[in-house]
Parts: structure tokens; sequence; C-alpha cells
């Protein structure tokens, strides 16, 4: 491909889309993907920041269709009462595109079921709501599940003897966790589609390194990486930049099944998107198999 930007975007009227997160990426996602036409629902934890982001989005698109959805993703009994919801008012989803996330908190945290926080929010938490959602998306028209990963899965690997980094918590390490996870349920859920005959497409993405709030949000403002991104905020590419990725794996019809996209440039950490090769470990077939099983088992979910 060559530059892809929103404008080599087919058009997306009559697609039915969620996506979870309402500021940054998730909130360029929902703009471009209403944009085009989509019926868009934005799902986020805080509802004055879901106004807030419908709100703008109906300002750029007047004609938009966009609602907010209320989803604390560090509580699963949130999960499956917004999937319950969501079921109620639609009867099939096209698009999912689980690109919320925390990044790095200094001290050890745990969701309401706990779990770590950054493996319970960005890996648990999105296998939970594409599971209560499958029935959606299996009557949906081409549907697609696209999962954010990010540049720091290449340093990641599951660590199956302490998942819940009770012993030893390092943020970086467990958040690369995290990311190589949600890259492994993307590439699973691609191969258990193919085989069960689900019909649904599942693609990885990574915005590369992009200017957002979910460093100063995990880590927080004044840590090393908070400063950083205040202040080399050169040094990160723009939100709409970094959601194209995603954009392009939820929209283009050359985006493959199972496959992986990320920025074009400087090691993937900036440009437009390309497909590109996983990291070894995220391709280990029987350790995603068991981190399925597992998270089934964690979730109390079952994809059926």
């Amino acid at each position: 491909m060559t530059r892809w930007t929103t404008k080599d975007m087919p058009p997306q009227h009559g697609r039915m889309a969620v996506i979870t997160g309402t500021g940054g990426l998730g909130y360029e996602t929902a703009l471009a993907l209403a944009h085009a036409g989509a019926d868009v629902v934005i799902a986020g934890r805080n509802p004055q920041k879901g106004a807030a982001a419908v709100a703008a989005i109906k300002h750029a698109v007047p004609r938009a269709k966009v609602r907010f959805g209320e989803v604390d993703l560090a509580d699963l009994a949130s999960v499956a009462a917004f999937a319950a919801q969501l079921a109620m008012t639609q009867d099939r989803l096209d698009l999912l595109i689980n690109n919320a996330g925390v990044m790095s908190p200094p001290q050890r945290r745990e969701t309401s079921d706990g779990f770590e926080l950054q493996f319970g929010t960005n890996h648990l938490a999105h296998f939970a709501l594409t599971a209560h959602l499958m029935p959606l998306l299996k009557r949906g028209n081409a549907p697609r599940v696209v999962s954010l990963s990010s540049v720091a899965a290449r340093q990641g690997a599951i660590n199956f003897a302490d998942l819940q980094a009770r012993s030893g918590y390092k943020p970086m390490p467990v958040y690369a966790q995290s990311k190589l996870a949600c890259l492994m349920f993307a590439l699973e859920f691609s191969r258990r589609s193919m085989a069960a005959g689900w019909g649904i497409a599942s693609i990885a993405a990574h915005p590369g390194v992009a200017r957002t709030d979910l460093l100063p949000n995990g880590a927080g403002a004044t840590s090393g990486a908070g400063l950083a991104r205040r202040f080399l905020w050169f040094l990160f590419q723009p939100a709409a930049q970094g959601a194209l990725p995603s954009l392009f794996a939820a929209t283009d019809p050359a985006a493959r099944n199972g496959s992986y996209y990320g920025p074009d440039r400087l090691g993937g950490t900036r440009g437009h998107p390309t497909e590109e090769t996983p990291p070894k470990q995220a391709l280990d077939a029987a350790v995603a198999a068991r981190l399925w099983d597992i998270s089934e088992e964690l979730t109390r979910v079952s994809f059926g």
C-alpha cells in the first residue's frame, strides 16, 4: 500500500461499529468512521468524556450517527452489561475495534475482578467483550474484529507462572505482556474463526508512537515517560496518524484476516499503514492456545 490515509477509506454507510476508548486513538478512529458514514458507538467508562467526544464528532460531522456507550474495562460485570445493552438495541455488529488501554502505572493495581490492571484491561476485558458480542458479530455484514497491540509487544513474553505480576511488578514488561496478549488473541481468533466457520475476520494493528494521553494517564504526568510525552512531543506522531493502521485493518478490502498492520517508517514508530511481521513469540500457536484457554477460565466466557 502507498501512503494510505482516510481519503482512501471506502464508504462505511450501513455498517455498525463499536470502538472502545473515547480519547486519543479511539476518538480519531470514531471520527473517521463517522465521516465515512458508519453508525458508531464510542465506548468508555466516563460519561462526561463520552458526551464530549460525541459532541465533538457531531460538530465535525453534523450528520454523524454516533453515540456513547458506558463500559468500565476494569470490571467484567460492566463489560457484560454493556454487551447486553448493545444486544437490546442492535441486531448485528459489523466492526469491533478493541482499542482502549492502560499503560505503565508506576505501582501495581488491580481491576475489580482482581486482575493486574494492564493485563486485565488491555487483554482480558477485550477478550470477554468480544466473546459477549459474538452473536451480534456472527450476524454482521463481513464482520471484522480489530485488536490493538503495540510496538512494546516486541519485547513482551507471556509469563504463565505469574500472569498477574504479583511478584516483582515492573510497569513496562507487564505492559508489553498485555499487548503481546492482545496480538496473540487476534491471531488465535483468526485461526479459530476460520476453523469453526464463524465468518469473522480478526486483524491486529498498532499505532506506532502516537501523541495520546496513554503515557501521562498511566505512568503519570511527572514520570519520565510522561515528561517525554510533554516536552518531546515532536517525537510522537499525531493521534490521527496513529489511528490509520486500525482504520486500514477495519475498512480496507486489502486488509487480510490474521494479519498485523502498523506504521511503515522508523521501525514502525510512525508513518502510514503497512503489513508487519508479528514478533516471533506472537506466532507460537501452542502458547496462544494456552493463553486463550486461561483467558476463558479467568473471564468465565466462552466463544462457543
